[in-house]
């Protein structure tokens, strides 16, 4: 599904104009939100006065189901990118969006210029009172790094903390719970994502294998496996924008001799530029493993979506080298 590509181009031309009208009509819906809690009660009551849970908003459904086990039966999570087929690198809010990041107590947004329009969103309507967790500003990253940090382990692990201390802040009585949520999303929930990346690690380490964007780059670094595709190539894969001439000849070359064991891409993501590879690869036979950039299914668990993952690619390595 070529997605990013069109829009893209779609972007350049007037993207910038049907966005403005859109975050116009999300403010307008904000501000009507905001006076309609005005007319109902007090200006300054909290999200949770009915349903006595912390309301928390998360942009996209990876950080949303992490959230959401860790807050337990104490916090209500909504995510506003669920769709698999849905790009969080274009989508373009809806007034009822804005309403969710209006009202919540917490907000959680990706940054590194990946969801831009949740800022905006948030921004539209400031309150001092809500706790947003941007996961860029967390780990220290900026635009142009690499916005996928939820396959770097190492991340998912700092996010964990900060969103229980937010918890915890906005909710202190219960910080004794938290604390117990996340030693039981850590060493259970995420024992099989442990588990088989450190059987990856042990098994594969120093496998070449060939990825067509970003995306991959931080697990497989993490897996120990040797990444040979120009980063330059998976880059503008992840971002929409061309890839070199010289970078298609290095990744066709790589796939058509042989240098790469496993080609690992994005199916949600399958430009003309991986479609290609694809095809070298299996010609090549060489074996195939997929990943997405969202939760596949979407009602899967961030570490159920994972452990998928994870199997595929170890099937993936077994398969191209005997072990």
């Amino acid at each position: 599904m070529v997605r990013r590509v069109g829009w893209r181009i779609i972007h350049r031309n007037d993207g910038s104009i049907r966005r403005s009208r859109l975050l116009v009509a999300a403010t307008l819906a904000l501000g009507g939100a905001v006076a309609l809690a005005g007319c109902s009660g007090s200006a300054n009551s909290s999200p949770t006065s009915s349903t006595g849970k912390l309301q928390v908003a998360a942009a996209e459904n990876f950080w949303g189901s992490i959230a959401a086990q860790l807050g337990g039966e104490r916090v209500a999570v909504s995510s506003i990118i669920v769709n698999p087929n849905t790009d969080p690198h274009s989508y373009e809010p809806t007034a009822s969006d804005g309403v969710t990041f209006a009202t919540s107590q917490m907000a959680i947004v990706n940054g590194i210029g990946y969801d831009g329009w949740a800022s905006k969103l948030l921004a539209a309507n400031p309150s001092g009172g809500r706790v947003t967790l941007d996961v860029g500003g967390l780990l220290g990253l900026k635009d142009g790094d690499n916005p996928h940090q939820w396959y770097s382990p190492a991340s998912v692990q700092r996010v964990i903390d900060q969103i229980v201390a937010d918890y915890k802040r906005l909710d202190p009585k219960d910080s004794a719970y938290f604390d117990r949520q996340r030693t039981t999303f850590s060493t259970s929930a995420l024992a099989g994502y442990d588990r088989l990346r450190r059987e990856i690690r042990a098994r594969y380490a120093g496998v070449p294998v060939g990825y067509s964007e970003s995306i991959f780059q931080p697990l497989g670094d993490d897996l120990g496996l040797k990444l040979v595709t120009p980063y330059s190539f998976a880059k503008a894969i992840a971002e929409g924008t061309d890839v070199s001439a010289a970078d298609k000849q290095t990744v066709d070359r790589q796939a058509e001799g042989g240098a790469i064991k496993v080609w690992v891409y994005n199916s949600q993501n399958a430009t003309p530029d991986v479609q290609r590879v694809n095809q070298l690869a299996r010609a090549a036979r060489i074996p195939i493993a997929t990943i997405t950039e969202t939760l596949s299914p979407a009602s899967a668990t961030f570490e159920q979506w994972q452990d998928a993952e994870l199997t595929r690619l170890r099937a993936a390595l077994a398969q191209a080298t005997g072990r």
